[in-house]
């Protein structure tokens, strides 16, 4: 998850034809190292749709209406509750038609099965517990309603996401406390939780430090991915 939002919405200009890949991702920052520009895979739409199902249902049907993709890649940050998967992990799953299995192993993505969360899991207690009671190796909180619906439509569809918090990592903040009723973050409580907790500053930066050698992973493997020919 990110530590900042952006209005839902296309990164950089909407293509004027159909795409060949809507790579989504859940908030900005999760992006700031992927190239769509590089792409020798098609035309690739970059989009942001909002944290949560809901804004994930609502974006995601615009963008796919918009710009009419021949496959969806669902992109982010994920928590680790498999113990095993380090930080910076590259993890995914996959229609078998969307044609980036092969690809992705040869990168080092690991294929892993995902938890899709109504909330933020924030300790390292509540990871536990998911990994128990799921079986999942990751949690995140938009790419099911996504891929669901791309299944409804019949468009090919994958979930790409990397490790930015462990399995046995604490998050600095309970994100879920200072969400706004259409999940986005209050900037005002942030804000209060802060001032109030000082000591937590030094752990909100470490996060920061995590989620942008998460960002930076990710997008070295999807701009590795879609840099290559690809057949759907």
């Amino acid at each position: 998850m990110g530590n900042r939002q952006r209005a839902r919405g296309p990164v950089g200009r909407v293509s004027k034809d159909p795409v060949t890949f809507l790579v989504c991702f859940a908030v900005k920052e999760e992006a700031k190292f992927f190239q769509p520009q590089l792409s020798r895979a098609g035309a690739v739409q970059a989009w942001v749709t909002g944290m949560g199902r809901r804004n994930a249902a609502e974006s995601i049907r615009e963008a796919v209406a918009a710009v009419e993709p021949e496959c969806v890649l669902t992109c982010g940050f994920a928590g680790g509750l498999n113990p095993e998967l380090a930080l910076g992990s590259v993890v995914f799953d996959h229609d078998f038609d969307a044609g980036v299995e092969k690809p992705l192993l040869e990168i080092g993505a690991i294929p892993a099965k995902f938890h899709c969360s109504k909330r933020v899991a924030i300790t390292a207690a509540e990871k536990r517990i998911l990994w128990e009671s799921t079986g999942a190796d990751v949690v995140e909180m938009e790419s099911s309603v996504i891929r669901n619906l791309c299944h409804e439509w019949k468009i090919p569809s994958a979930t790409i996401r990397v490790i930015s918090d462990r399995a046995h990592d604490d998050l600095p903040l309970d994100f879920n406390a200072l969400m706004t009723s259409d999940e986005r973050i209050h900037y005002g409580k942030l804000a209060l939780a802060i001032l109030s907790s000082p000591r937590k500053i030094p752990q909100l930066m470490a996060f920061q430090r995590q989620t942008m050698t998460a960002a930076k992973e990710l997008g070295r493997v999807l701009n590795e991915l879609l840099g290559q020919p690809l057949s759907l």
